[in-house]
C-alpha cells in the first residue's frame, strides 16, 4: 500500500487537528462521567469513548477507559453499520446494543453508537460504552447456564429517531431491570457524551476548513500503523508458545497460546485453550480479542495511538467453541475472570522472546465485591430468607484489585487493577449508598511473590451489612485462588486469594453465596508473582519491605535467606 505524500505545512495541520480530535474525544469520555447515575462509570471509569470514520474504522480514542470496553468497541461499530448503513442514518439517530458477541462481551455494557452529520453529509461516528448497575436475569453472577439466564438482550436498534426517543425501547428496558432510574440515567449519559463529541467535531471540522475526516482519518490511521510496523521490527521474529491454568468455575482451565512476530505483523493463536463451559465465564471472540491486543500493545508499540492502523496488525484467532470464542448462546456475565488473564498468556510467550522487558503474572482478573441485599437465595433456609428480605434492596459494587507480577527493575504495584485499569470506588461512596460497613482495607502482607524484584501485595477486605439483623449476597466471580500467580526467571508465586467469613468458615470463588446476618465477609485478594532468585534482592530492599509491614520478618529469612532487620 502506498502513502500518499504530504507537504510539511499539511503533516502540521494534520498534528494539529489530530490533537484536538484526541480533546474531543477525551472530553466525550469526561461528560459521560460526569453525567453516568452508575457508581461503575462515575467513580471507577470503567466506560470506553471514540471517533470512528463512517465506515467503521476507529481513529481515537479517549485515554480514559479499560482496555475491554475500547478494543472490543473499535469493532463493535462495524457490526451497528451492518444492521444500519451509512445511507439509512438521520441526524439525531442513535443506535443502542448489549449484544455480548457484537459489543463489548457480557450483557451489562450498553454500547452506543451516533452519526455526526456536517453540511448534510455523514461524517464521522461517535461511540461510548458503559456497564449498567443490573441487567435484570440473576444479575452479575457467573451462575447462569446460558446468556438467557443473564439478563435483558437488546439486539443493535434505533434508540432515538432523529432526536426522540423510542419510547417502547425504553420501557422494555425499565421493565426488566432492578434500578431503572438508574439504567435510564445511564442511558442518557451515553447518548449526551456521543452529542458533545460530535458537536465538537463539527467546530473542529469548520476551524480547519475540512469538509469531511477522511484525509485527516486516513493519515492518522495510516501513520499509526506504519508506527506499528517499525515497533514490530525492532523485536526478534518467531514464534513463541506458553500454557496458563487457571481456577475456571468448577474445574481447571488451560489457556494456551502461541505468538509469532513476523515481518509488519503479530499473530497469536489459541488454538488447544479450553472448551466453553455451561457457566457464565465464557469469553467472547471480541473481548479475547480486546485483551489479546492489549496485552501485546503493552510491549510492543506501547507509544503508538490505539486505532484501526495499529490494531491491524495484531490478529488472533481462537478455536470456535472454545472458551475464549464461546458461540451464542453460552453464558458469558464474568467473562473478565479469564479475558484479563491473556495479557498474561502473551506475556508469558514473549518473555521467551525479551526475558529484559516482560513482567512477571499478575493477579490480573478484577476481584469485584458484588453484594445485593433484599433479594431471596435458592437454597437458603427459611429463616435465611426472612433476614435476606429483612434488609432494603441494594446493587453495590466494590471495584477490588490484587498486586501485578514484578516489573523489569521494577517491583509490582499492590493494589492495581491491571490490565483493566479501573479505579477502586471509594468506600464512603459506597458506605453512603447501601447499608453496608466497610471494617478494614488494607495491604495483605507476604503476598508479593518474593524475587529479585517483588510482585506487587493484594489486599484485605472485611465488610459487613450495616444491620445486624439482615443477611445479604455475595455474587462472587474471583479466580487466582488454586492457581496464583507464577513468578518468573527464578522468582516465587505470589500468594493465592481467598474468600472467608468471620468465623473462619470458607466461601466458594464462584457464585451467589449467603453473608448470615450479623456475619462478616472477609476478602484476600492475590498478589502478584516475583521475578529473578530472591537470594539476590538487595539489602535494603528487604529491610524497607519488612519495616513498612509489606514482608513478615519470617517470610525475610524463609524466601530472602536474611534475618529480619531489629526494631
Amino acid at each position: 500500500m502506498s502513502t500518499p505524500q504530504h507537504t510539511p505545512q499539511q503533516r502540521i495541520r494534520f498534528q494539529l487537528a489530530w490533537n484536538r480530535l484526541l480533546s474531543v474525544v477525551e472530553e466525550q469520555a469526561q461528560v459521560l462521567i460526569r453525567s453516568a447515575f452508575g457508581t461503575a462509570t462515575r467513580e471507577a471509569g470503567d466506560l470506553s469513548a471514540g471517533v470512528f470514520l463512517p465506515d467503521g474504522r476507529m481513529i481515537a480514542q479517549a485515554v480514559t477507559g479499560t482496555p475491554g470496553h475500547v478494543n472490543a468497541m473499535a469493532e463493535s461499530v462495524k457490526h451497528f453499520l451492518k444492521v444500519f448503513p451509512p445511507d439509512t442514518l438521520r441526524d439525531g439517530d442513535v443506535l443502542l446494543t448489549n449484544d455480548p458477541w457484537k459489543g463489548t462481551g457480557h450483557l451489562f455494557d450498553m454500547t452506543m453508537v451516533s452519526p455526526v452529520f456536517h453540511d448534510g453529509a455523514l461524517v464521522a461516528l461517535f461511540a461510548s460504552t458503559l456497564h449498567v448497575i443490573d441487567i435484570g436475569g440473576i444479575g452479575s453472577s457467573a451462575d447462569g447456564l446460558e446468556v438467557y439466564h443473564e439478563g435483558l438482550f437488546l439486539p443493535i436498534l434505533r434508540f432515538f429517531h432523529q432526536h426522540k426517543v423510542d419510547p417502547g425501547v425504553l420501557a422494555i428496558i425499565r421493565a426488566n431491570v432492578r434500578e431503572p432510574e438508574q439504567v435510564e440515567g445511564d442511558l442518557y449519559a451515553l447518548v449526551a457524551c456521543n452529542d458533545i463529541g460530535g458537536r465538537r467535531l463539527k467546530s473542529l471540522l469548520t476551524e480547519f476548513q475540512l469538509a469531511d475526516l477522511e484525509q485527516l482519518g486516513g493519515y492518522i490511521v495510516e501513520q499509526s500503523a506504519q508506527a506499528m510496523r517499525q515497533a514490530i521490527a525492532e523485536w526478534p521474529h518467531g514464534t513463541w508458545h506458553n500454557t496458563l491454568v487457571i481456577d475456571g468455575y468448577d474445574a481447571p482451565i488451560t489457556l494456551q497460546a502461541s505468538v509469532t512476530v513476523q515481518a509488519g505483523k503479530i499473530l497469536v493463536d489459541f488454538d488447544g485453550t479450553s472448551p466453553s463451559v455451561t457457566r457464565g465465564i465464557n469469553v467472547v471472540k471480541a473481548y479475547t480479542d480486546a485483551y489479546t491486543s492489549f496485552g501485546i500493545r503493552c510491549l510492543i508499540g506501547a507509544d503508538v495511538p490505539n486505532n484501526a492502523g495499529s490494531l491491524s496488525l495484531v490478529e488472533v484467532s481462537a478455536p470456535e467453541g472454545s472458551i475464549l470464542n464461546a458461540r451464542f448462546p453460552a453464558a458469558v456475565t464474568a467473562r473478565h475472570i479469564i479475558g484479563q488473564m491473556l495479557p498474561d498468556v502473551v506475556f508469558g510467550a514473549l518473555r521467551q522472546a525479551r526475558a529484559d522487558q516482560v513482567p512477571a503474572e499478575g493477579a490480573s482478573s478484577l476481584w469485584n465485591l458484588h453484594l445485593v441485599g433484599g433479594e431471596p437465595l435458592a437454597g437458603a433456609t427459611q429463616e435465611q430468607q426472612h433476614a435476606l428480605l429483612a434488609g432494603r434492596r441494594f446493587n453495590a459494587t466494590s471495584f477490588s484489585t490484587g498486586g501485578t507480577g514484578a516489573r523489569p527493575g521494577k517491583d509490582g504495584l499492590s493494589v492495581t487493577s491491571y490490565p483493566s485499569g479501573v479505579r477502586n470506588v471509594s468506600l464512603e461512596i459506597l458506605e453512603s449508598a447501601n447499608p453496608l460497613v466497610f471494617e478494614k482495607k488494607e495491604y495483605r502482607q507476604d503476598s508479593g511473590g518474593p524475587g529479585v524484584v517483588r510482585g506487587g501485595l493484594g489486599q484485605t477486605i472485611v465488610v459487613r451489612h450495616a444491620d445486624p439483623q439482615a443477611g445479604m449476597i455475595i455474587a462472587a466471580a474471583f479466580d487466582r485462588v488454586v492457581h496464583p500467580a507464577r513468578g518468573a526467571l527464578g522468582g516465587q508465586a505470589g500468594a493465592g486469594g481467598r474468600l472467608e467469613l468471620g468465623s473462619g468458615a470458607a466461601l466458594r470463588a464462584k457464585g451467589r453465596q449467603l453473608i448470615p446476618a450479623g456475619e462478616r465477609l472477609v476478602v484476600h485478594t492475590p498478589g502478584g508473582g516475583g521475578l529473578g532468585d530472591p537470594a539476590q534482592r538487595a539489602d535494603a530492599s528487604i529491610e524497607r519491605d519488612v519495616r513498612y509491614g509489606l514482608v513478615s520478618a519470617e517470610q525475610a529469612e524463609d524466601a530472602y535467606g536474611r534475618a529480619a532487620p531489629s526494631p
